[in-house]
């Protein structure tokens, strides 16, 4: 296994501390283990809250992370709390999962008075290690399990402040890592350098050096052909053109100059949950709802200006459709508008006319994991349809839903009545609202599979909770940014 040792210069860091790290022998950027593993979640919009710590609890968090006094876990949130988001729980309980094969351990045998007697090898095998982890929104929930004395009477105060149906419990992969352990402290560190790729978003001393090597601003660092990262470099140390070093691996701060624990700037950190900058999601929907006139102005003049614009493209899209496939030239489906009303929402024809026909032949190779049907390559495109569908041309005649009132320039994406039965809240939230030309949901989905249905609740609720006019002008400029990437990259 390696470890996370202080090297000297010239010889390759192998990363394991030599004592405890509850006794800070060693510090990184004047952080032990247990500092940087706050940092990592801190970067994350998280905070790290163990019971009898009095650090003071951060109005910014996105989340409240509850563990015992010596766990550190490393894993992806993302995947429970964009199941969750519309069910906005109190209590988010994950069972951590770690599989890991370890074949065999090497232990020295000795006898009572210390004399080495052999080698003993002991085969482990498959290890399953779980844990328990709890995020929170509520500072409230945050405050109790911190000033609890230990976790077991912390987790009891919290089943009896919560209703059964306030907790979501959910499975999880990830990385736990027991702190009282020098070995799994050194595993630990071996993944946190390999996994956080950006610890200048909460550690603001740090700089890059060249891809994966972070150096304190005290360092001095000359990187010569034996320096490969991923490489941290503490304070006081000196990395010359002769230093070997390889990574993952960290140099330890020099004693003499170890640095102040620096604060860390939570209005600056980068929301957990949406790509869009927190600014522009701090404002509420009953804020929103006063500003519907002035949206609705907006998006006058803005598709009477973009009909304007791009009308010399309607004519040379219908005669390629024409020239293809024939009439119709355009495609209507009924989508429901604000309040669940029903209208046209207007298309170019972009598929074959048996198309519907083709598609319940289809079904069983969809890659949408929710009401939609999506695979690559669709057999029911035409070759002017392909070519629409990638530059969104065939959406331009929604322009004239959005002049008439029917959609919005900015919105969740219009949904039939059927797609809209899925997810009650769902649909409640995002008919509040009229459909959108582009959304949060359309410039953010990642179409990783098995989690596009869940993405497109979490980003149609939280645009319609935190909708404002610059965060409208934000993913107008988003998508505009977007289609011009994807026509100089094709």
């Amino acid at each position: 296994m390696s470890s996370l040792a202080p090297p000297t210069p010239s010889a390759s860091p192998a990363p394991q501390p030599a004592q405890p790290v509850r006794a800070r022998p060693q510090t990184l950027w004047g952080l032990d283990w247990f500092d940087l593993h706050a940092r990592f979640w801190a970067s994350k919009g998280v905070q790290l809250i163990r019971p009898g710590e009095r650090s003071a609890l951060v109005q910014a968090a996105e989340l409240y992370m509850l563990l015992d006094t010596d766990t550190l876990t490393i894993f992806r949130p993302a995947p429970v709390l964009d199941a969750v988001s519309w069910l906005n729980p109190e209590l988010i309980v994950l069972r951590v999962q770690e599989r890991s094969q370890q074949p065999y351990r090497e232990q020295i045998v000795t006898d009572s008075a210390g004399t080495f007697q052999r080698f003993q090898r002991s085969y482990k095998g498959t290890q399953v290690r779980t844990g328990r982890v709890v995020l929170t929104p509520s500072k409230d929930l945050a405050a109790v399990w911190q000033e609890s004395p230990d976790a077991h009477s912390a987790w009891k105060k919290l089943r009896s402040l919560t209703r059964r149906n306030d907790r979501y419990a959910a499975p999880i992969r990830g990385r736990l890592f027991d702190g009282g352990d020098p070995e799994d402290l050194a595993r630990f560190g071996h993944e946190l350098v390999t996994r956080w790729q950006r610890p200048d978003s909460t550690i603001p001393r740090v700089r890059r050096i060249a891809p994966g090597i972070w150096a304190d601003q005290l360092a001095k660092v000359e990187l010569g052909p034996g320096v490969r990262g991923p490489l941290w470099i503490g304070a006081g140390r000196t990395v010359t053109a002769q230093t070997s070093a390889v990574g993952p691996a960290v140099l330890w701060d020099d004693a003499g100059s170890r640095p102040a624990e620096e604060d860390i700037d939570w209005q600056d950190v980068e929301s957990l949950s949406s790509p869009a900058p927190r600014r522009l999601l701090a404002r509420t929907m009953s804020e929103d709802t006063r500003k519907r006139p002035f949206k609705r102005l907006f998006d006058i003049a803005f598709s009477s200006a973009a009909i304007l614009a791009t009308s010399p493209i309607y004519p040379l899209v219908a005669l390629a459709i024409l020239i293809e496939d024939g009439t119709p030239i355009f495609f209507r489906h009924r989508r429901e508008t604000l309040g669940g009303k029903e209208f046209g929402c207007l298309k170019f024809r972009s598929m074959r006319k048996d198309s519907e026909e083709i598609k319940a032949k289809l079904m069983a190779m969809n890659q949408a994991d929710g009401p939609q049907f999506f695979i690559k390559n669709d057999p029911r495109l035409t070759r002017v349809g392909a070519f629409i569908r990638e530059y969104q041309v065939d959406e331009l005649p929604q322009l004239f839903n959005i002049l008439k009132g029917d959609m919005s320039v900015v919105g969740p994406r219009p949904s039939p009545y059927k797609e809209n039965q899925y997810c009650p809240p769902w649909r409640e939230a995002r008919l509040s609202v009229r459909p959108g030309l582009t959304g949060l949901w359309q410039i953010s989905r990642t179409r990783e599979e098995g989690n596009d249905f869940q993405e497109w609740i979490k980003y149609d609720i939280q645009y319609v909770e935190r909708q404002s006019f610059w965060l409208d002008l934000w993913i107008i400029w988003r998508t505009i940014a977007l289609l011009v990437n994807r026509a100089t990259k094709s």
